[in-house]
């Protein structure tokens, strides 16, 4: 017999009303929908990975990352759709493939902080027929109150006013975080709906509570992820490309009386871009920089360079095309606002120590050493250390760009 799958399916519309794009903005350097993939990937009791959206851009965003894409009919696509019928849709047309499967697990990618753990503990109850739901919340001890009139007054909810026991005194009550929801799948196939049965909460740590539906919630993420997200030792990528004021030096001038302009560079950082070179990592030099001490480095390096450009986003998409290398598999390096472009465009942006707030919000990683002393030295170890690893586990990996 064909074991019954674990599927994952993650709706994810083009269209949002109060963030534009939502489900491709970004939360630490890493748009939302490829957050949720990742998650569900890291999730070890989950077979199959599956992004219903109506959008190209979403789904070849979500092939590249290794998820299935079903196509979502315009019908279920507009505000009012429910979430329930994109399951439902995605569940038809695995089953008419002929996949089978005996637990869903429903991932909002507008949740970018879910600990794989607790959707691998909510599927291990649902497995056991300990519940048939099982739903993401954080316990809470709040007061609500609700309006009571048209004068401005209000009412305790889950409260008497008049009797306020302590916070120890009392029970949790449960809130719904909207992460994940992991349903039995013979049951929700008789409901048709996410709560049936037994349901259960699956109490997940507040701090991945967050779940973003304004550009509020979008910014407190981003501050957070520096703090939730776990450090990157290793950047798995096929290219680097690098800024070169603030990343090659460290952003400052010597000007002499003539107008001549000097900067001063890293060795170690040339031995980083030797390193890369050597193992078949291209390497390209983007600035707007007009000064021919640009080109001259670059020279020195062994690598390509584009500089005194006017429109650094725009060079950098051309470049890649002509390489074949697709953005998601390019790191970025910035330090200033004209680089957030760029940033945006990449899988790996990168920023400097030193570089401009928004482009330490804008970045998946932020480098320990400082432009013009290690920076490009430590990203290419960087580079270098996450082939040493995927060719450790997998010896047969042939070069993407092949």
């Amino acid at each position: 017999m064909t074991r019954r799958e674990v599927v994952a399916v993650i709706p994810a519309r083009g269209g949002s009303r109060g963030v534009p794009r939502k489900n491709l903005r970004r939360v630490g350097g890493v748009p939302l929908i490829v957050r949720a993939i990742e998650t569900a990937q890291a999730t070890r009791g989950i077979d199959r990975v599956v992004v219903s959206t109506d959008d190209p851009e979403i789904s070849g965003l979500a092939r590249a990352h290794g998820a299935e894409v079903v196509t979502r009919p315009a019908g279920i696509s507009g505000d009012t759709a429910s979430s329930e019928s994109a399951i439902d849709h995605t569940l038809d047309v695995l089953s008419a493939q002929g996949v089978d499967f005996s637990v869903i697990v429903f991932i909002q990618a507008t949740s970018p902080f879910i600990d794989p753990a607790d959707i691998d503990d909510a599927i291990s109850r649902v497995e056991q027929g300990t519940a048939d739901v099982v739903f993401s919340a954080v316990p809470s001890w709040g007061f609500l109150w609700r309006p009571d009139g048209d004068d401005g007054r209000v009412a305790g909810i889950n409260h008497d006013p008049q009797h306020r026991p302590r916070r120890q005194d009392r029970e949790p009550e449960y809130l719904e975080t909207g992460a994940f929801y992991v349903l039995d799948a013979d049951g929700y196939a008789r409901a048709r709906h996410r709560f049936f049965g037994r349901i259960a909460a699956g109490i997940v740590a507040e701090s991945s509570a967050i779940e973003i539906d304004t550009e509020e919630q979008l910014l407190t993420a981003s501050t957070l992820a520096a703090v939730i997200d776990p450090a990157t030792p290793a950047i798995d990528v096929d290219a680097v490309v690098t800024d070169f004021d603030g990343v090659h030096t460290d952003d400052r001038v010597l000007l002499s009386e003539d107008g001549t302009e000097h900067v001063v560079v890293s060795r170690s950082d040339g031995m980083g871009v030797a390193q890369l070179v050597r193992a078949g990592i291209p390497v390209l030099i983007l600035s707007t920089e007009r000064n021919r001490v640009v080109a001259a480095r670059a020279r020195k390096l062994g690598v390509e360079v584009l500089h005194g450009l006017d429109d650094k986003e725009s060079a950098l998409v051309q470049w890649a095309a002509d390489a074949g290398i697709p953005l998601e598999r390019i790191a970025y390096v910035g330090n200033d606002v004209n680089d957030l472009g760029c940033l945006e465009r990449v899988g790996w942006p990168v920023a400097t120590p030193a570089a401009h707030p928004l482009v330490h919000a804008a970045a998946r990683v932020v480098l320990t050493r400082p432009g013009g002393d290690g920076a490009v030295r430590e990203l290419a170890e960087r580079v270098l250390a996450a082939r040493t690893t995927t060719a450790e586990h997998d010896p047969t990996r042939e070069d993407t760009r092949a």
